[in-house]
């Protein structure tokens, strides 16, 4: 994982020289071990081609004058309060030469062994092809019903020379053309209702151009999978549509495209020694906030849970407050027996609309849902969620106490962070 830092961090600088010694030991190498003894993150000494110090003499690498005294600075980054803690080691071993302190912003810190995202790869190794477009002068009727032919939550719209203006979504069509569901709904309804709402939406006569989303964040199928993970990360998207040669569109990535190419391998880095709180494990990444409901509630309860949390999906605790269930939208809609699919849909658009209906969770809820603790390493929890087709993961204590979640954005940022302020 690549990480930028909101704590403070500095930069430790030692000038001294090369035969400077420490108890019979190069002075540099005794305050590097000083230095790794005390859990920082790295140092680096460099050797000097010359230089002149307080006696104001010149020394110099120069082959007449091998024997010269060069000068050496040893250099660490790492949290305020380390570098501070480690001062009292350092100030006593340096009998003569400097020692400076400044502030430091990291833009970036990572290492193979921490990073499971084959980074260096190419876009067009990893992106879906080919991608199924719409053009802006489409009627969202058209689009609509090409989400549902393809089964797409996403279709990009392109000109007539195949470049991407834009993108448009189930989301995009809910919020501003009045449908009544998203894509994983829609799936569990009938052809009649299917057909049914495209005629509503062809009534509108909006095109695609009047409620697509534009400008489109999008990028080259010759990127470097990192970057685009990192314009992902960095405006919140769940895919990027990627041009080729010309600008035309090639491809889509996800986010489902990119947590499959994580290996199944563990990070290296020492747990004796964090640096910039790198997100290792689930525990590091997941929300607390969960939307909870008891496997005694009934559908207007469970509803009002999904609106309040803005969810799609809730967990189903048993008395104990274990977990035992998880129970989506989908799920309501399709498991609830002698109610029609239309009044629940109404239901989720008014909140408090009654429904009749008895049913519980423990009635409708899929049981056992993908559970870890916390300390689950975050490319296992990759590899479970993708082979277990999975969207969410519920953290839990020994005694299955739910403690959070995580999700495929959470995996996704956890797997390269961009500084906002920089471009």
């Amino acid at each position: 994982m690549e990480t930028q830092s909101s704590q403070i961090t500095k930069c430790l600088k030692i000038y001294i020289g090369e035969n400077d010694m420490w108890h019979g030991n190069p002075l540099f190498m005794a305050l590097l071990e000083k230095l790794l003894d005390a859990g920082l993150a790295g140092a680096t000494v460099t050797r000097g081609i010359a230089g002149f110090g307080a006696r104001s003499r010149i020394h110099t690498s120069a082959i007449i004058r091998l024997s010269e005294d060069l000068p050496v600075i040893i250099e660490v980054i790492d949290y305020a309060e380390k570098i501070d803690a480690i001062l009292d080691t350092v100030y006593p071993m340096v009998r003569e030469g400097l020692i400076t302190l400044e502030d430091v912003k990291i833009v970036k810190y990572t290492h193979r062994g921490l990073n499971p995202l084959p980074g260096y790869r190419l876009v067009k190794e990893v992106m879906s092809s080919p991608a199924i477009s719409i053009t802006p002068q489409e009627s969202v009727a058209q689009a609509w019903s090409k989400m549902v032919k393809f089964q797409l939550k996403a279709l990009p719209v392109v000109n007539e020379d195949q470049q991407v203006v834009g993108i448009i979504t189930d989301e995009d069509l809910i919020a501003r053309a009045g449908l009544q569901q998203r894509l994983s709904i829609a799936r569990q309804l009938g052809p009649d209702t299917i057909e049914e709402e495209i005629r509503q939406l062809s009534e509108s006569h909006q095109l695609v151009e009047d409620i697509m989303t534009r400008p489109v964040i999008i990028t080259s199928e010759e990127t470097a999978l990192s970057h685009a993970v990192g314009l992902m990360k960095k405006h919140h998207l769940k895919r990027i549509p990627i041009t080729g040669k010309g600008g035309k569109l090639v491809g889509m990535l996800s986010r489902l495209d990119v947590l499959r190419q994580i290996a199944s391998i563990e990070s290296t880095l020492p747990i004796a020694t964090p640096f910039l709180t790198i997100p290792k494990l689930v525990g590091d990444i997941m929300s607390p906030e969960i939307p909870l409901v008891a496997e005694e509630d009934q559908i207007e309860k469970i509803i009002e849970t999904l609106l309040r949390y803005q969810s799609h999906r809730s967990i189903v605790v048993d008395d104990q407050n274990r977990v035992s269930g998880i129970i989506s939208d989908v799920d309501i809609v399709n498991r609830i027996p002698g109610q029609s699919k239309s009044s629940i849909l109404s239901a989720f658009k008014q909140p408090g609309e009654s429904l009749i209906s008895n049913v519980t969770a423990r009635q409708i809820m899929s049981k056992d849902p993908i559970q870890a603790q916390a300390d689950l390493p975050i490319p296992e929890a990759i590899q479970m969620m993708i082979s277990e087709g999975r969207k969410i993961m519920v953290i839990v204590d020994d005694e299955k106490h739910p403690l959070g979640l995580v999700d495929r954005q959470s995996l996704l940022e956890a797997l390269i962070n961009v500084p906002h302020d920089l471009d």
